[in-house]
């Protein structure tokens, strides 16, 4: 059985640093000498420009071409396409032809499942898979949910989310009961936290009247910075292009605390196993 560990980090909203999210801590923990696989499920295709691949209409291989082969059962080699950054990370990219795999994947005997089983194919070979979700609870999602072994939910700080959170987190219950029974919500991660206004602790409270202790909140808050917004055109992660800014050390910690949770969650396995 393979160690992999698969996070989706998912928000039916836009704009809450997603993407920042799945680039750092990619980045973050290949730094810490894990192998780790991203996969662009946004049609999109913002984290595959954020790595430096631009021109995403030219992409032979896609997260498409790989669900489709999946359905029609015409996968070669898995590995295929898989994309190499000079970071240590790799990417299964995206493009607007994953906008159509919503219609495909609802007349799809393994519509739910068909990038579970697609990642059945290549997790082996890395410690962590991160899902970039597009920000919608389509069929694409689901099947990032489906996939997962748990969910990262990055909050923006400026937004009290109560109703949107409540619809996520009912979506996540009914893939939970329904398709993947082990499927857990790690954190919420607060993100965009303008230190100049008291709205983090607003929201954090706003989060903590809605959903109590179910779900854990992240210690690391993630601070807005221009700098930050700027690595997305620069094909770069923040520790390359900023190694000592702020967002770049709150990555670093948050790093740290997802790679905690993984050790945990290992401790219990071998625990469980005796």
């Amino acid at each position: 059985m393979s160690n992999c560990k698969t996070i989706a980090i998912c928000n039916q909203k836009g704009g809450v640093g997603k993407t920042t999210t799945t680039v750092n801590l990619g980045v973050g923990l290949a730094m810490q000498g894990k192998k780790v696989l991203l996969i662009d499920a946004d049609p999109q295709g913002d984290l595959t420009t954020c790595l430096g691949w631009q021109n995403t209409d030219n992409l032979g291989i896609t997260l498409a071409t790989k669900l489709i082969d999946v359905i029609n059962e015409t996968m070669t080699n898995p590995m295929v396409g898989i994309l190499h950054h000079e970071e240590g990370v790799d990417l299964v990219p995206a493009n607007l032809e994953l906008s159509a795999m919503e219609f495909n994947l609802v007349n799809a005997m393994s519509r739910e499942t068909a990038l579970r089983n697609y990642l059945s194919e290549v997790k082996d070979k890395y410690d962590y898979v991160l899902i970039d979700c597009m920000p919608s609870l389509g069929m694409v999602t689901i099947n990032a949910l489906s996939a997962a072994d748990s969910v990262i939910i990055p909050v923006q700080a400026q937004y009290l989310p109560a109703k949107g959170m409540t619809q996520l987190v009912q979506t996540i219950s009914k893939v939970k009961k329904r398709i993947n029974p082990n499927l857990k919500i790690d954190g919420m991660l607060l993100t965009l936290v303008d230190i100049r206004t008291n709205l983090a602790k607003s929201t954090v409270e706003a989060l903590r009247e809605n959903f109590g202790n179910q779900i854990k909140m992240y210690r690391t808050h993630i601070p807005i910075a221009v700098k930050a917004a700027e690595t997305s055109s620069k094909g770069k992660s923040i520790f390359a292009y900023e190694p000592n800014s702020t967002v770049s050390k709150a990555y670093t910690e948050f790093t740290k605390e997802v790679l905690a949770d993984g050790r945990k969650k290992e401790r219990l396995h071998s625990h469980e196993a005796r």
